[in-house]
């Protein structure tokens, strides 16, 4: 199957070329960016040039920022081409709703990506909570901003969602594992006094059960950088470290299953999306993203020194 590949930056070359090109299923057919280009591949740098030559490519793989974004899914979808969407979805939960009845209108597959939710040791831990009582459930994700976003000053700008980039990744796992829906009461939101977007949150949610869920984001950690959750329940403790690589119950590593499915997470979502495009299938959880937008509604405001990439 033909992908286009629109939006040539860190993710698209660290991640979904590696994956296209190591599937049998998928052939990078054409990139579309102002800039960016794959050796070997045809590259356009306009997007509706490319759709006008190309009706062959069914299916076009987004990884632009989340504020152009919308355009170029609705221009693919009006095209008749299938959709698979970088995280989040969209700058708005409203628009990635226009995109659901647009694809729906049209019969076409579109497909929110979370790559958290394929890591490793998700699913194991999504079965272990399943059935207990949760006392305690904490999320701390730390990383360090120039090493995972070097210059990218889209991050910063309205839309741009600043640490929660990083952290849906965090929210799109604990919406995968957690078997009561939770929803937020409270948050504080750091933002540096010279940015639009804040570097560091701290979140509180209501979970029907009455244990605490909090979570903790954070832009400015070097070092050793943690992404962490930890869930204490009545029949014990879980503990997901390096992003869901790794998981812990009970003070025990858990070991790989033996019938792990298709290795990595973005090779298990290009795999995925090839099953929706079979069946015509559409998903769309915008769970995570709601999380952030009420944190945005909620969120108390802080002001912090201001942030420069040069330290």
């Amino acid at each position: 199957m033909e992908v286009a590949l629109v939006g040539i930056g860190k993710i698209a070359v660290d991640q979904h070329v590696p994956a296209i090109n190591g599937s049998p299923e998928w052939t990078l057919a054409a990139t579309v960016s102002r800039h960016g280009v794959v050796e070997g591949v045809p590259a356009y740098t306009d997007f509706d040039t490319m759709l006008a030559e190309r009706p062959d490519i069914r299916v076009v793989s987004l990884c632009l920022p989340p504020v152009p974004r919308f355009a170029y899914a609705a221009a693919a979808l009006k095209a008749g081409r299938h959709v698979m969407l970088e995280k989040p979805p969209g700058a708005t939960l409203s628009e990635c709703h226009a995109l659901e009845a647009m694809a729906r209108a049209n019969h076409l597959s579109l497909y929110a990506t979370w790559h958290s939710r394929e890591a490793e040791k998700v699913p194991a831990a999504k079965a272990w909570l399943a059935g207990k009582a949760l006392r305690r459930f904490t999320v701390t994700w730390k990383e360090d901003v120039r090493r995972w976003h070097p210059g990218q000053e889209w991050i910063w700008q309205p839309g741009g969602i600043g640490v929660f980039d990083p952290g849906i990744n965090a929210l799109s796992i604990v919406t995968e594992i957690l078997p009561d829906p939770i929803h937020l009461t409270a948050a504080t939101l750091a933002f540096p006094e010279n940015r639009q977007t804040p570097i560091a949150a701290d979140l509180t949610f209501f979970h029907p059960g009455g244990a605490e869920v909090s979570a903790v984001f954070d832009w400015r950690q070097e070092g050793d950088q943690t992404w962490t959750i930890e869930a204490v329940t009545d029949s014990g403790t879980l503990t997901l470290l390096d992003g869901g690589a790794r998981l812990i119950i009970d003070g025990a590593e858990q070991p790989a299953p033996d019938d792990a499915p298709l290795s990595g997470e973005y090779p298990r979502l290009y795999a995925r999306m090839a099953r929706l495009v079979e069946s015509g299938g559409i998903d769309m959880d915008l769970s995570p993203l709601r999380h952030v937008a009420d944190a945005f509604t909620l969120g108390r405001r802080e002001i912090v020194p201001p942030f420069h990439w040069s330290v």
